[in-house]
């Protein structure tokens, strides 16, 4: 007989669906977290509302873990829940914060069609709260899993600079990385992001009277013009390396030969190597005007998330479970980065994009798609638990040997 998940309507009956029933069954109690979870806004750097999300999560996670709390200034705490298990070990990540500044929604919680509207519903509290519900899940089940360390933190949509130590040293000791950002709008998940960085250009040029004496001023307006064209010239389209010179300011007066002009560039890229390459070509930047100055500061957030064989091959198993569940699931390359580009750097076999299916990240739209939220779920737990399996089982020889040069090294 064909399992109806919960109105699913799926007309398959392996015995994964018995999870997706588990989830489909709870799925107003996970509404009812979620909600309370949104409600509590948590721009970043607000760390009264970060204490409060922690309160809120470190309640949920009573009895499912080893829950500790450390201080990020300026930030608010991070949570570190660990659940020893058995095979393989598995990091999972996830950030409370969001984008939005209090107050930015006008209606912070929405239910209609299917769908749930709030601010960082879809980046990232739905998927941040699938972690206490897998460690329900595990509990009630009594299903094997891997040794387990879930990190919440406050900071990264600024970059994680307060958590990477943390995040990194999970990393360094976990053979899989799981990040439970959103998946694409498509429902699949993310096995590459570019890396990203920013930098600024000051432009100093010489004041003079436009009127009186324009000929002893160095404009650098005009100097900034130029070199904006000469960073375009850095883009690569079809590697997909990017420059954004997107806030430009300067000057004081119309009829003064302008003397400062600040750029602000965002730059982006698929590769290691054009990464190299793009941030060599910003700093070699020279004056195009006799007598202007200019002044090369930036740097790079996230390096970016290339995907290992090891890494290959995890996609694989979750797209092996995903089928199971009716999914068809595909690996996306997406231009935002994550603290996945971190791990996967680091050498960490990385799968991200494991948390809801739905739209509008940073902007007013932004929503999931609530009866996708079950199997998305269940996709997640049976894959933590498949990694119970020790990687050395499962791994091709060419991936062990990439895992086993990442240890040595």
């Amino acid at each position: 007989m064909a399992v109806e998940a919960g109105g699913l309507g799926l007309g398959y009956n392996p015995p994964a669906m018995d999870t997706v029933c588990y989830f489909a069954e709870r799925l107003p109690r996970y509404l009812e977290e979620l909600r309370a979870l949104v409600a509590i806004e948590t721009p970043t750097g607000d760390v009264a509302g970060a204490e409060r999300a922690a309160d809120l999560l470190t309640t949920l996670l009573a009895g499912l873990g080893t829950v500790e709390r450390a201080p990020i200034p300026e930030f608010g705490p991070l949570l570190r829940i660990r659940r020893p298990g058995k095979g393989g070990r598995v990091l999972l990540l996830g950030h409370v914060d969001t984008v939005w500044p209090a107050g930015a929604w006008d209606v912070p919680w929405l239910e209609r069609g299917g769908r749930a509207w709030g601010p960082g519903i879809y980046d990232m509290k739905a998927g941040l709260l699938f972690l206490p519900w897998l460690l329900r899940w595990l509990e009630d089940s009594g299903r094997d899993h891997p040794d387990l360390e879930i990190l919440l933190t406050p900071d990264e949509e600024k970059g994680s600079t307060g958590s990477r130590s943390r995040i990194l040293d999970a990393a360094a000791a976990a053979d899989f990385a799981l990040v439970l950002e959103p998946a694409t709008p498509l429902g699949h998940l993310k096995l590459a992001r570019k890396g990203s960085g920013e930098f600024t250009i000051d432009v100093v040029g010489r004041p003079a009277h436009q009127g009186v004496a324009p000929e002893e001023g160095v404009n650098a307006v005009v100097e900034a013009a130029h070199q904006v064209l000469r960073m375009l010239e850095l883009q690569d389209a079809p590697a997909g390396t990017t420059v954004g010179p997107n806030i430009i300011s300067g000057g004081s007066a119309s009829n003064t030969v302008a003397d400062r002009v600040r750029i602000v560039i965002d730059v982006r890229a698929w590769t290691e190597r054009e990464r190299q390459r793009l941030d060599a070509g910003l700093r070699a930047l020279t004056p195009a005007t006799a007598g202007a100055l200019l002044e090369v500061r930036g740097a790079w957030n996230r390096p970016p998330m290339e995907p290992s064989r090891a890494a290959v091959e995890l996609f694989a198993r979750a797209q092996g479970i995903g089928s199971e569940l009716g999914l068809a699931l595909e690996r996306a390359a997406w231009g935002g980065s994550s603290d996945g580009n971190l791990t996967a750097a680091s050498g960490t076999p990385t799968l991200d994009g494991l948390g809801p299916v739905g739209d509008g990240a940073h902007t007013l739209s932004e929503h999931i798609v609530v009866a996708e939220l079950p199997r998305r779920m269940a996709l997640l737990a049976e894959l933590v638990a498949s990694l119970a399996t020790p990687p050395e089982e499962w791994l091709s020889e060419e991936a062990r040997a990439s895992m086993r040069l990442r240890s040595s090294g």
